[in-house]
């Protein structure tokens, strides 16, 4: 999978989900004030890149590593949307989300899958996700209820091996 760019959030996301999704990174552009050609990286992890994995559990938050310094404005970053059960929801550009506290592989990023994302100019902001095992490896560290069924999904969707995650 790694290397490969796909095209909108063709995996298994709630088509409303890629919607916000894309939106909120809409938002997020505005915000970093990068030119054209000098595109800042982010990288996605989380339950929002399960979620475009999978299609598996909604998250309200997006976690990202976002390769650059930014004064975002936190009460900006959200969009509200119905899923595909037109239950209205709330998508937040989680300012917060800190990766020093997850267990991450030193390639993780070097690793992480490109993705296109409909409406979000590639030269300003270039989107990845995580690689799968890297994702599943990362919930290591919290390793909650929730994780290990992230971890679970991962691996039923045959996106992760138990030899690769070990």
């Amino acid at each position: 999978v790694c290397g490969t760019t796909m095209t909108p959030l063709s995996f298994k996301a709630d088509p409303a989900y890629a919607l916000a999704f894309a939106e909120l990174l809409g938002k997020l552009v505005q915000m970093l004030d990068t030119p054209p050609g000098k595109p800042v990286k982010l990288c996605i992890a989380g339950g929002a890149a399960l979620h475009i994995y999978t299609g598996a559990r909604y998250t309200r938050d997006v976690d990202a590593k976002l390769f650059a310094r930014a004064m975002l404005d936190a009460a900006k970053l959200n969009v509200t949307y119905r899923d595909r059960d037109e239950h209205v929801r709330v998508l937040y550009y989680d300012t917060q989300y800190n990766d020093t506290f997850a267990l991450m592989h030193q390639n993780a990023y070097a690793d992480a899958v490109p993705v296109s994302v409909q409406g979000v100019d590639a030269s300003r902001l270039t989107v990845t996700l995580l690689a799968p095992v890297d994702l599943a490896v990362s919930k290591v560290s919290r390793f909650s209820a929730q994780d290990r069924e992230d971890i679970q999904t991962l691996a039923r969707e045959g996106l992760v091996t138990a030899k690769a995650f070990e």
